[in-house]
């Protein structure tokens, strides 16, 4: 090799450095600053919502920009309105919470009783047009809801369930049923197959080698598809509105909030005091189930 050449290949080497240096050191400073602008876009929102429910009406009037209030500014009345019940003049949002977490809680035993055998067929047993029903399970939740609206609602109505807790979970899970077993299929197939092999040898059915072997190892999917379908039917206003809205015992939470949105004799705190009690939960089970989340129990579960 030449000089010349030599000198050529060690300048573009300099110059490559010198690039990956400044690259470095760009990301080293605008790392923290897009973390604190996305955290500022995410948490304000709720923050100030929070902030207007502690607030008094007289208080937020006189000063509605405030972002931060003395201790002596705060004010459970808006709270205690809200969880009144409505023959106290309150709200009645105990009620709502009540029914909300009843019909959240067995969408998801429901839904995972049916997607988990469901999945784990799709993902190890071998049959005819199998790839057919991952892609139909897929399939039917591309149809939007208010197609099916009318039809549920005059069937659920000839059967006298209209109003009834029921009629709403059995919506609820018929409509997450399909996307829970296409997310939990692609999960199964990530477990190796030679644990279940193993199991086998040592006498498991398939039963058996399921509820010991792939479960366990498929929690975080489980409790991540478990939190999706507990957020879906909790948050959910259009059957809710259609099977429940005569029926006021048997509201749920974000019917609830829709009828305060609604009334023009609602004061703004209340109505965030109401949505603080519609969103705080998810945040909890969120939090709770956030190392389940993250991870990954099949890590090293394997050895060569």
């Amino acid at each position: 090799m030449s000089v010349a050449t030599a000198g050529k290949t060690g300048a573009t080497a300099r110059r490559g450095v010198g690039r990956d240096r400044f690259e470095n050191g760009l990301f080293k400073v605008l790392k923290p600053i897009v973390i604190v602008l996305l955290l500022i876009v995410a948490v304000f929102p709720f923050y100030y919502m929070v902030l207007l429910s502690f607030r008094s009406l007289d208080s937020l009037l006189q000063n509605p920009g405030a972002l931060w209030i003395s201790i002596e500014e705060l004010d459970l009345a808006t709270y205690l309105e809200v969880l009144a019940p409505v023959s106290d003049g309150g709200q009645g949002f105990v009620v709502f919470m009540r029914n909300s977490l009843l019909v959240a809680l067995s969408t998801v035993v429901l839904t995972l009783l049916v997607s988990i055998p469901g999945a784990y067929a799709v993902s190890r047993l071998r049959f005819f047009g199998r790839r057919q029903v991952s892609a139909l399970f897929l399939a039917v939740y591309f149809f939007p809801a208010i197609l099916l609206a009318v039809p549920l609602f005059v069937f659920f109505t000839q059967l006298g369930l209209r109003g009834s807790l029921v009629a709403l979970v059995v919506v609820y899970v018929s409509q997450v049923a399909a996307v829970s077993i296409y997310t939990l299929r692609n999960y199964f197939a990530t477990v190796p197959v030679s644990l279940e092999e193993a199991a086998a040898i040592d006498g498991c059915g398939r039963l058996q080698t399921m509820w010991r072997i792939t479960l366990p190892l498929a929690m975080p999917a489980l409790v991540s598809n478990g939190l999706f379908i507990f957020m879906i039917a909790w948050n959910e206003f259009l059957f809710a509105l259609l099977f429940l809205v005569e029926k006021r015992d048997s509201w749920t939470v974000s019917l609830g909030l829709s009828q305060l949105s609604g009334s023009i004799e609602v004061p703004t705190t209340v109505l965030m005091a109401g949505s603080v009690i519609l969103t705080l939960p998810i945040i909890i089970l969120f939090f709770a189930s956030e190392r389940l989340l993250v991870g990954g129990l099949t890590a090293g579960a394997e050895k060569g």
